[in-house]
């Protein structure tokens, strides 16, 4: 069993738990949820920039990244950097994180957020919504067709913008729909954790232009980004690279400027 199949069989625990305590109606209640979504397919497409900042505690490769800051004060910090849009991940055993997290930085930003998940079930897209996120995450290698079609119909029905990962050919052919903003080319090897932007280079051309290409994971570097965008790439989420330092927030400002210049 890989990594991957451990984390989506304790998701789909943990999603029948919740479900058992906090019925889908009070999350439709929740403050937050009649809010207007700001979409990152926009912001990805207006700006020079494209950079997705990631708010990430700690991951099963590489175990805690930083535990020291907070999510309002990295939220602050990235909007003012200039990123496009911040990416919160929200799961607890595997990542650190938390949907208080994604409260947290909704209380404290406009700009378009992500939530970073595990999502095998339209609970999550509830969830999402109620909690402030405006973009979800749909991970094909977790998912077959139908269910990326239902819970990308479902996400579209919430106002909510769709991020689709893949990590090879064959993820990006069963996923292709209309109903996706964004297809997200994952660097890494889900299976050995290695990374190389060349899936992205080879993927690049068979992603159909209707979707705004995303390179995500590995990316450290102004050059890399450069790169990747002659094959296309707008947007380009940014893990490990700003939140491994003392403050991520400054890291993203003087990275943000310098590919500017």
């Amino acid at each position: 069993m890989n990594i991957l199949d451990k984390i989506v069989a304790d998701k789909h625990k943990e999603v029948a738990l919740k479900k058992s305590v906090i019925p889908a109606k009070q999350l439709e209640q929740s403050a937050l949820f009649d809010r207007t979504t700001n979409s990152l397919a926009e912001a990805l497409q207006n700006s020079t920039a494209g950079i997705i900042a990631e708010h990430k505690r700690r991951s099963p490769s590489k175990a805690v990244i930083n535990q020291k800051v907070s999510v309002q004060n990295v939220a602050l910090d990235y909007e003012t950097a200039g990123a496009c849009g911040m990416s919160v991940l929200t799961d607890g055993k595997y990542f650190g994180g938390s949907l208080e997290d994604l409260l947290l930085a909704r209380a404290t930003v406009q700009m378009p957020l992500l939530r970073k998940e595990f999502i095998i079930d339209e609970y999550q897209l509830l969830e999402a919504k109620a909690y402030g996120a405006d973009v979800i995450l749909l991970i094909a290698a977790v998912l077959n067709r139908d269910q990326i079609k239902s819970l990308s119909e479902f996400a579209k029905s919430l106002s909510l913008d769709v991020l689709l990962e893949v990590h090879n050919q064959q993820e990006l052919e069963k996923s292709i729909m209309p109903s996706l903003d964004m297809l997200g080319v994952n660097n890494r090897n889900l299976k050995t954790f290695e990374v190389s932007t060349d899936i992205s280079k080879s993927l690049s051309s068979q992603i159909p232009d209707d979707f705004i290409k995303v390179s995500e994971s590995g990316i450290s570097s102004i050059e890399a980004i450069k790169d990747l965008k002659q094959y296309g790439y707008k947007g380009f989420l940014i893990g490990e690279t700003f939140m491994k330092t003392e403050n991520p927030g400054a890291s993203a400002v003087q990275f943000i400027k310098a590919l500017h210049h």
